[in-house]
């Protein structure tokens, strides 16, 4: 299975052109699993910080301090906003969340494991404001590995493309 790191080397990508076709096939759908598994990550973080700027909003109204049961009625509407990103997305390959990048996994748990989330009430408003601060960047983070990916991806595709175009590779060959 590819890491990230190896996906998003210059060398995952040099001899592209000379490759037998399952080959660039096999590279692409790994690329593939990497970008899902942070896809899937970039959303885990996007609903941890969505939860913590209901919270900070709910302080700046001077809403009532919630507790789980509260925090828990709410998540439809608080998760629900963010739910599509802007630009014509990808439709995923893959159902599972594929390989999850234990990097940003860790820099999520330090940030705000899930087991604190339930006690955001308690945080005090700097305590929050630093989780708010360190989801954004990791979101950031997270997106932008997402687009080298895509970008790797796309690289393949195109080279999947030229081989069809230009007959090295046919159709009738799926079949055999």
């Amino acid at each position: 299975m590819a890491q990230l790191r190896d996906v998003t080397d210059p060398a995952y990508l040099e001899g592209v052109g000379e490759w037998p076709m399952d080959e660039v096939r096999a590279r692409r759908d790994e690329a593939n699993e990497v970008e899902t598994g942070l896809s899937y990550l970039r959303r885990i973080v996007q609903g941890r910080l969505d939860i913590v700027v209901a919270e900070q909003h709910r302080r700046q109204t001077g809403g009532p301090p919630g507790d789980v049961a509260a925090l828990i009625d709410q998540l439809p509407s608080i998760l629900s906003e963010h739910v599509r990103a802007p630009g014509l997305g990808r439709l995923p390959a893959l159902m599972g969340p594929g390989h999850l990048d234990p990097a940003v996994e860790a820099k999520l748990h330090e940030i705000l494991p899930a087991a604190r989330l339930s006690a955001l009430p308690d945080l005090g408003d700097t305590e929050l404001g630093q989780c708010a601060d360190g989801l954004n960047d990791l979101e950031r983070s997270v997106s932008s590995r997402r687009k080298a990916i895509f970008d790797v991806v796309d690289r393949l595709q195109a080279e999947i493309v030229r081989r069809y175009r230009t007959g090295e590779a046919t159709v009738d060959s799926l079949l055999s």
